[in-house]
């Protein structure tokens, strides 16, 4: 590139014999070098940072999986509040959170063991608890635990 410079006219112009302008070189300043790593070095240091999100994101998801499954829930075959697996409560007249009506015969043994035929005795305490008492009339409503 390059540019003009004006020249102030002399006092005399009979003594000046060259032209009032004069043509004057430019240099460019030195181009801006960018410092750092490298285009490839950056490209690198991006895909490993990727990487490592995604091995997170999978541990996180694994982890998030194995949580889920060690909660108890009747879907994974938990027991219910009486002792029994929900699949041997799902199969019984008497499941957990029922409202039940007490008929005339029943007593809390009988109860018991329509709740948890493999071990009344859990059942039987769970409704003592309920209760508060260890007689039901009929036409009492209970809640079975």
């Amino acid at each position: 590139m390059a540019a003009v410079e004006i020249l102030e006219a002399p006092a005399f112009p009979e003594i000046s014999r060259g032209p009032a302008l004069r043509l004057v070189s430019y240099a460019p300043a030195t181009p801006v070098i960018r410092r750092g790593p490298s285009l490839r070095q950056r490209r690198l240091e991006r895909a490993r940072v990727l990487q490592r999100r995604r091995r997170v994101a999978a541990a996180l998801v694994l982890v998030g999986a194995l949580a889920i499954l060690a909660l108890p829930g009747h879907t994974f075959g938990a027991t219910t509040g009486a002792g029994l697996s929900t699949d041997l409560a799902n199969s019984s007249t008497l499941a957990s959170g029922m409202d039940y009506v007490v008929q005339p015969g029943n007593t809390l043994n009988s109860l018991a063991r329509e709740m948890n035929p493999t071990n009344p005795s859990v059942a039987r305490s769970l409704l003592v608890h309920e209760l508060g008492s260890t007689v039901v009339v009929p036409g009492e409503h209970v809640l079975i635990p």
